[in-house]
């Protein structure tokens, strides 16, 4: 935190890196990685780590007990989103329009955009959606 005479003092607060827990880490960055087209992800000491484009990065870790699925949502610009979703549906990933998997091989339009869920090979569930939810 830095402290000025004449001002308050002031922070910022970003998101810099979380640890994904997974069965394969090789398979499961590359997997996301190339669906996204982001570039081919990095060894990182024990980690291998997908970078994404504000910096970011997903430090995909090998676990040796079964983990539940986690929740890992992608905001990603139209171009981003048409190549996801023709890639996905070339190599036949199941995909849904809604979280709960009630609308099969669909994507969803809410808030004006568009968005996809779809499982990693750990079993985490990812969504990608080109317009946050609430507009915000």
């Amino acid at each position: 935190m830095e402290v000025r005479a004449d001002k308050e003092p002031s922070m910022t607060v970003r998101f810099n890196h979380t640890i994904i827990a997974a069965k394969d880490k090789v398979r499961s960055a590359r997997f996301l990685a190339e669906l996204l087209g982001l570039p081919e992800p990095q060894p990182f000491g024990p980690f291998q780590a997908v970078k994404l484009d504000d910096g970011v990065s997903l430090d995909y870790i090998e676990s040796g007990v079964d983990i539940p699925g986690q929740h890992y949502a992608f905001l990603v610009s139209d171009d981003v989103f048409d190549a996801l979703i023709s890639k996905i549906r070339e190599r036949g990933i199941q995909h849904w329009a809604d979280p709960h998997g009630q609308h099969p091989g669909e994507i969803n339009t809410h808030d004006g955009g568009r968005g996809v869920y779809f499982q990693d090979p750990s079993g985490h569930f990812m969504e990608a959606i080109t317009v946050p939810y609430g507009g915000w």
